[in-house]
């Protein structure tokens, strides 16, 4: 049976990550917790607005209100990475090589790790950011699109149209396709070899939240009363077929998706604090969490998946245990 180790922290919780197997959890009022003998904590932004592990797994990476971003270490030792005057930070990525990439308004910015950055334009404001699997190569969400920059030369960005307000973007693990969430109820890809659009329609809710599964296979989504999860095993993705529905709920939206690290299983996280993990084999469902108080805004795997930290927007936490 699981058990869930609960930490009930104030304020909402951004942000959920695994530094040398020790969990953290990084609140909006720029604290971030740490489980590590015992509860510890640093602050060290004046609002943290976002946050993903570096590439390595040993630290993370945060952009804030104040418009600096730090690099957190496991053992609470914080480095500033940049600082672009009194702007919002609004989304962060972490890339190969110790690279990151982070947004502010139009502009999104990608530091090297000699600590080197460039700047790039965009007509319109940066939604989000994600670095492709494989080389120097940055995706920007934007309105009416995407805009896939590489960072290290001075080649033309590669512009991909399509009509709305992009804000979120992530490349599949093979580095075929890239998917955007939509302003709209909706997802948009691209199949990368030939600017294919992909359409991913009929949600209830804006998506917030996707993972990829282990090998690339699925890709698991928030915005429904349930987990939808799209197929990607054949080259052409998901289009003409229809995605799994996993841990329906009726009337309770699916606010989390975090997939398992080796098996095809997704944890689920609810707007009313509950935790499931469904299997995509055979849609079984496994209790993991009841409601608490408050939706759930954050989940992360450690990386033998028999540790699952998590958080809500009222600041209860916790660890939920499989391994036993």
């Amino acid at each position: 049976m699981p058990t869930v180790a609960p930490l009930d922290l104030e304020g909402h919780c951004i942000a959920v990550a695994w530094l040398n197997n020790t969990p953290h959890f990084a609140l909006a009022d720029g604290v971030v917790h740490r489980l590590d003998n015992g509860q510890k904590s640093v602050e060290f932004h004046d609002g943290l607005l976002c946050a993903v592990p570096m590439q390595d797994g040993r630290r993370l990476l945060t952009g804030g209100e104040d418009g600096k971003i730090f690099a957190l270490s496991s053992d609470g030792s914080v480095e500033l990475l940049a600082e672009i005057g009194r702007k919002w930070v609004t989304s962060v990525a972490a890339g190969p090589h110790e690279a990151t990439a982070f947004a502010s308004g139009r502009v999104a910015y990608v530091r090297f790790s000699d600590g080197r950055i460039r700047e790039f334009q965009h007509s319109r404001s940066v939604e989000g950011l994600a670095f492709a699997p494989k080389g120097m190569r940055l995706g920007v969400a934007r309105y009416n699109g995407a805009t896939l920059h590489f960072p290290a030369t001075e080649g033309k960005p590669t512009e991909l149209e399509w009509a709305g307000a992009h804000t979120g973007i992530t490349f599949s693990p093979d580095g075929n396709f890239l998917v955007t969430t939509m302003q709209e109820n909706a997802l948009h890809g691209w199949k990368l070899a030939d600017g294919k659009h992909m359409r991913m329609t009929g949600y209830p809710a804006k998506v917030k939240s996707f993972s990829w599964s282990a090998k690339g296979r699925w890709l698991a989504t928030s915005g429904a009363p349930a987990a939808i999860v799209w197929p990607f095993q054949g080259k052409d993705g998901p289009m003409g077929k229809a995605p799994l529905e996993l841990g329906t709920r009726g009337n309770v939206m699916v606010t989390q998706v975090c997939c398992h690290p080796a098996e095809d299983i997704v944890a689920i996280g609810y707007s009313d604090g509950m935790i499931l993990a469904a299997r995509f084999a055979d849609a079984k469902e496994v209790l993991l969490r009841r409601p608490g108080k408050g939706a759930i805004t954050a989940m992360s795997w450690d990386a033998q998946g028999g540790r699952l930290a998590f958080g809500s927007d009222a600041g209860d936490c916790g660890l939920v245990d499989i391994s036993a």
